[in-house]
């Protein structure tokens, strides 16, 4: 199943001039490794649009072969260890909200209440971090920003790779810090309380809030 046929419908809808760009994308990727796996590539979209009430925006796949799993930040439930950045996160939430960290590094408990998790660009070389920038995905994922933007979805921007998108949101539902990696959480990520702050925005909007 092509890239652009992995989509959910409503994606297919809202995207649809981008599909030209997606074969493209696909083409050049047979020629090379990479990670995550083709079925999982677009793993964030086959939620439904209409479903999505949040983006958090990551940066590119964990190139560690088998660690990345199509939604940004996320590791498969079997994976013996937790990425560091990730570990980050669940330390803030801990900190934010009172949530114990799981037992696991797998976040598709958030992207089934409507937590699109997508990272600027969807593929990677293995074991070599950021190798598909210029592939075409920026492209496409700006294209994504713009479509929730225009949904007031509350976005959640770490770090400076991300932080460009931010003009396609509502500046009362944008929430940024610093990224979570070790290299800059104690930065101003650690203290910055964004999942309490997206509850409360989900809130003002009159729509629930997400079980973290």
């Amino acid at each position: 199943m092509s890239l652009f046929q992995q989509l959910h419908p409503e994606w297919k809808a809202a995207l649809s001039d981008k599909k030209e760009l997606l074969d493209e994308i696909e083409s050049r990727l047979f020629e090379l490794p990479f990670t995550p796996s083709f079925e999982n590539i677009l793993r964030a979209y086959k939620e439904p649009l209409s479903k999505i009430k949040v983006v958090i925006f990551g940066q590119d796949p964990y190139p560690t072969p088998g660690v990345a799993q199509g939604l940004a930040f996320s590791v498969s439930p079997d994976q013996p260890t937790i990425p560091a950045s990730l570990r980050n996160i669940f330390k803030e939430l801990q900190s934010d909200c009172d949530v114990a960290p799981a037992h696991n590094g797998d976040l598709t408990r958030w992207a089934q209440q409507g937590v699109f998790l997508l990272n600027r660009i969807l593929t990677t070389q293995p074991n070599s971090s950021l190798s598909h920038t210029g592939f075409g995905w920026e492209e496409f994922t700006r294209a994504t920003a713009q479509v929730l933007g225009q949904r007031h979805v509350v976005g959640v921007f770490w770090g400076n790779k991300v932080q460009e998108l931010k003009i396609y949101f509502d500046e009362q539902l944008i929430i940024e810090s610093v990224h979570p990696s070790p290299l800059s959480a104690y930065r101003g990520f650690f203290g910055s309380k964004p999942f309490s702050k997206v509850n409360a925005l989900l809130e003002m909007q009159g729509s629930t809030s997400i079980n973290w």
